[in-house]
């Protein structure tokens, strides 16, 4: 009788759910200690749009019973569990244009976005 012994499977490792970068950590900043003091930003999908699905985001006193807690250049933001899997390994960033400013996602699983760039699809 014979008996191969395979080598471990090496797990490899999960990128993290979600990144700030460093404008965007900046900006959050700025809010938590001023407009948004005692209050933690929740990320979220919704279905919207013409490509299917959004990012929404909302100021929450706590963190609810399907929030996950994400904790980046020491700054902590709660994502919804629903919307962990269409999030994973996305990066948020804050953006100022001519015209406007606020919070971008660099969203690997995306596939494509609509043309005015508010919905996305996975």
């Amino acid at each position: 009788m014979s008996t191969t012994t395979a080598p471990p499977r090496v797990k490899r490792e999960l990128p993290p759910l979600m990144t700030l970068s460093d404008s965007a950590a900046e900006r959050l900043r700025k809010l938590y200690e001023k407009a948004e003091a005692g209050k933690l930003l929740r990320i979220g999908v919704k279905t919207k749009g013409c490509s299917g699905m959004a990012y929404d985001l909302s100021f929450v006193d706590e963190a609810g019973p399907g929030d996950e807690r994400v904790t980046d250049k020491g700054l902590s933001i709660l994502v919804d569990r629903k919307a962990s899997l269409y999030l994973i390994g996305t990066m948020m960033d804050y953006e100022v244009k001519a015209m406007s400013a606020g919070f971008v996602f660099v969203n690997p699983n995306e596939k494509g976005r609509c043309g005015c760039g508010e919905s996305f699809h996975v």
